[in-house]
């Protein structure tokens, strides 16, 4: 049986026009057909266009945790609105006829159950790969280092004070060889160094405060680091995949992601990387505008309620193809995953999934949340100071913290544990997540003591200081979200 709500379709639609204009065809009366069938699996129907004919879309919930769409419509856009004003159709509570399924429809189903089981006769046998092809294109990626290097120590000698907009375009230029060279991620590391350089509107403003300037070469520093530590650890890591018969990528560290490997799933559940039967919940999301990568990208902060790892979702939409891909959105009810691939990381691992179920969140899931949270944060600065000393580590990763009071100590916001140790808010973290502490003083008094705050750190370059930006707070009843 077909069991959905309104969220759940607002989860599904690729963006906030499709479900705007999916809403106003509910509205406006343009589905004069609606039926199900009998099995309550398919929902089909009918709806008014712009032209003579009606379109027929249908959403097939045969496949368990995904969902199959259908229209006649023209529309690039999946779903289209048409599917998605279908559901909301359903979820209103609009009457749907129970009939048999058009012959071309069952056509249609029938041939993806076949499609279904021979794609789990192919997931069963073992994946060929070209080594031929493979050996060639780690060569040019080890090629691709060697022009990284020799860009990097271009850097290096025109020197921080002497970069400005028309040497870092002129380093960019030069970066675009190392996508073809399969090095996006390198090419991306590079880009974020010289975007250090050049403003909103293209050029390096030399009027900066002092302040403000070593900040940007502090930061700029540290990006050095990183870029010599890619190049160093990824050449290692390439010589080795030559040097191994099978060409095996590596998954004991996050190299592969930092140089641009596409993970596939198929290639993370053969390396392991799998955990049955997960249940999610969301903690935070956020949505930005990576100019270096020329892409927008929608992140998720989730725990895993049965380890209690926090890790992350991230949708990337290219922008020549961002509005024929599905945004995400934030997601308000428990994720149900039959097969969670984690990519290799550290502290908060990305994840992906195929095909999800979801229910309510429960108060005992909060609960879960909460006993997860970390107690002591003397031991918890130990180890996110350990995990900073790597060039490659995440620079502002994720916790959950419990706390006995936030409150104030002179002009800074602090928060507070059992043991009396604090950590001071900021602002600073990730330059695309919105701003955060002034929300703090918003909430109920009740908020200020014994909840459980979901964090990102942020390391001070100048001074070397461990601070944390506010993502939500955490309650017996509710999810707080500071950021959207």
């Amino acid at each position: 049986m077909v069991d959905i709500d309104s969220s759940f379709v607002d989860s599904e639609a690729p963006n906030s026009n499709a479900i705007k204009n999916g809403r106003a065809l509910v509205a406006r009366n343009r589905f004069p057909i609606l039926n199900q069938s009998e099995d309550g699996t398919l929902i089909f129907g009918e709806c008014q266009g712009s032209g003579k004919s009606n379109y027929h879309c249908s959403c097939d919930f045969m496949q368990e945790g995904k969902v199959t769409y259908r229209c006649s419509c023209p529309s690039r856009q999946f779903p289209c609105k048409h599917c998605i004003g279908l559901m909301y159709a359903f979820t209103d509570g609009k009457t749907f006829a129970v009939t048999d399924v058009p012959e071309e429809l069952a056509s249609k189903r029938e041939k993806m159950e076949k499609r279904i089981e021979k794609k789990k006769e192919v997931s069963n046998k073992p994946k060929k790969v070209n080594k031929a092809a493979l050996k060639k294109k780690i060569k040019a990626q080890l090629d691709g280092l060697n022009l990284l290097e020799s860009l990097t120590h271009d850097l290096i000698r025109t020197g921080m004070g002497n970069t400005n907009a028309k040497t870092a375009r002129q380093i960019e230029n030069q970066a675009k060889q190392l996508g073809n060279a399969y090095l996006p991620g390198a090419q991306s590391a590079l880009l974020n160094y010289t975007k250090l350089f050049v403003d909103e509107s293209g050029h390096f403003d030399s009027q900066l405060a002092p302040q403000q300037r070593e900040r940007v070469y502090s930061e700029a520093l540290d990006q050095l680091t990183r870029l010599n530590a890619l190049i160093k650890s990824g050449r290692s890591y390439l010589q080795n995949r030559l040097d191994d018969p099978e060409l095996a990528p590596e998954t004991e560290s996050s190299i592969a992601s930092w140089l641009g490997h596409a993970w596939q799933l198929s290639e993370l559940k053969t390396a392991g990387l799998v955990e049955m039967n997960t249940e999610l919940v969301q903690l935070a999301f956020h949505s930005y505008d990576d100019v270096a990568r020329r892409e927008y990208v929608e992140t998720g902060i989730w725990m895993n309620l049965g380890s209690g790892a926090v890790q992350l979702t991230q949708n990337y939409r290219p922008y020549k193809a961002a509005k024929y891909i599905k945004e995400e959105d934030s997601f308000f009810q428990i994720a149900q995953i039959p097969e969670l691939c984690i990519y290799p990381g550290d502290m908060n691992p990305r994840i992906r999934w195929e095909t999800s179920s979801s229910r309510p969140i429960a108060p005992a899931d909060l609960k879960t949340v909460r006993s997860h949270a970390h107690q002591d944060y003397g031991s918890l600065i130990k180890t996110i100071k350990s995990h900073l000393k790597s060039p490659l580590a995440d620079k502002s990763p994720v916790v959950a913290l419990n706390y006995e009071r936030i409150g104030t100590v002179g002009e800074e916001l602090v928060i507070e544990d059992k043991a009396r140790t604090r950590l001071v808010f900021t602002e600073m973290g990730m330059s695309e997540e919105p701003a955060s502490c002034h929300l703090l003083k918003l909430l109920p008094r009740e908020m200020f003591q014994k909840q459980t705050l979901i964090a990102r750190f942020h390391q001070d370059l100048d001074t070397r200081t461990l601070r944390i930006k506010p993502l939500s707070i955490v309650t017996e009843t509710q999810i707080f979200r500071l950021t959207f």
